[in-house]
């Protein structure tokens, strides 16, 4: 079975197309025909290699699947062959005391598709039963694939981890992932004010036509704190989402109200950050991480969807002829919204 991955961690240059043996469902597994898949931010450290976690190599990248149910596994009841599906990629082991209570993402075991397993930029995926889900009927393929991964981490760090309520001021740090697209329209959902803070007067624009009410665009001069302070009209922000890490989390612990969150989702620029202790406990406020979702929140998700409540925002769909172009994607300033294979289409 042909994907497209890489066979050693390294940069761009260890982008590949590779064979690997189509994989067959066992006992509460489904077989899924990929339609649309999709890149993220993960696929970046993946193939960097994270530290800990230990890959199967020749290694398919993609987090994200929609596609047809091709097979199930012995004994298996689910979703008949033929039923237009998507893929939830947090893979919990479904027994331990975490998931028995609903909190899947705390799970021991906890594992996330394409990262600790081949992923879905290729013909096959095989998940367990449970992380399989009918396609909303409003979704394309690619917008099914599009969704999953930024929009069930944005809902569980802003409704749950984050406890947005309605009437609070919410910030975004960065505009044009499909993390932030996802944050934004949930954070209004939930009946949040916005703003999101880039250095794109462009992502600003398109960030406001999403819903946000502000777009703030920082430079030298104007840096993210300044521009929250101000924006909250020198209350503070009450929930910031952050997936930049190092550089913004100092910035963001300026900004944020007395008793608000800084709800962490990332490190894309970096994993170590250095606090003023005394602005955190005099402000009474929180810094917390979140990471994907249960699936009771990856149901929300499902609704607002379906409903058309919520919306992937897609960048551009590729053939996965044209992956390596696709996922070069990344680097481009002008990045607003996901990233989508097409692998079987040319």
């Amino acid at each position: 079975m042909r994907g497209f991955g890489f066979r050693d961690h390294g940069g761009l240059e260890r982008l590949a197309f590779v064979e690997v043996p189509p994989p067959l469902p066992n006992e509460g597994e489904v077989r899924i025909r990929v339609e649309a898949a999709a890149f993220n931010r993960l696929d970046r450290f993946t193939l960097a290699g994270i530290p800990g976690v230990v890959v199967p190599r020749p290694h398919i990248l993609g987090s994200d699947a929609a596609g047809v149910v091709e097979m199930l596994g012995p004994g298996t009841s689910g979703p008949t062959v033929g039923t237009r599906v998507l893929v939830n990629p947090g893979i919990s082991d479904g027994t331990c005391d975490a998931c028995r209570r609903g909190e899947e993402p705390l799970c021991r075991n906890f594992r996330i598709l394409g990262e600790h397993t081949q992923g879905s930029a290729t013909e096959f995926v095989v998940v367990p039963v449970r992380n399989v889900y009918p396609l909303p009927e409003r979704l394309s393929f690619a917008e099914g694939a599009a969704a999953p991964l930024v929009f069930e981490t944005a809902w569980r760090a802003l409704a749950t981890v984050g406890a947005v309520r309605p009437g609070d001021r919410v910030a975004i740090i960065g505009a044009g992932g499909g993390v932030a697209t996802a944050a934004i329209q949930i954070a209004k959902h939930l009946g949040a004010r916005v703003a999101v803070v880039t250095r794109s007067p462009a992502k600003a624009e398109k960030a406001i036509a999403l819903g946000a009410d502000a777009g703030l665009i920082a430079s030298e001069e104007r840096a993210s704190d300044r521009l929250l302070w101000e924006w909250s009209e020198k209350q503070g922000v009450d929930v910031i989402f952050d997936s930049v890490g190092a550089p913004s989390i100092p910035r963001s612990l300026k900004a944020v109200a007395r008793g608000g969150r800084i709800v962490v989702i990332g490190a894309t620029a970096g994993p170590v950050a250095e606090i003023d202790l005394r602005t955190l406990f005099w402000r009474q406020a929180s810094i917390r991480g979140s990471t994907m979702a249960s699936s009771q929140e990856f149901a929300a998700v499902l609704s607002g969807l379906a409903s058309g409540a919520l919306r992937p925002v897609i960048d551009g769909v590729y053939p996965i002829s044209q992956a390596v172009e696709a996922f070069r994607r990344f680097d481009s300033v002008d990045l607003f919204g996901k990233i989508v294979l097409s692998p079987t289409k040319e």
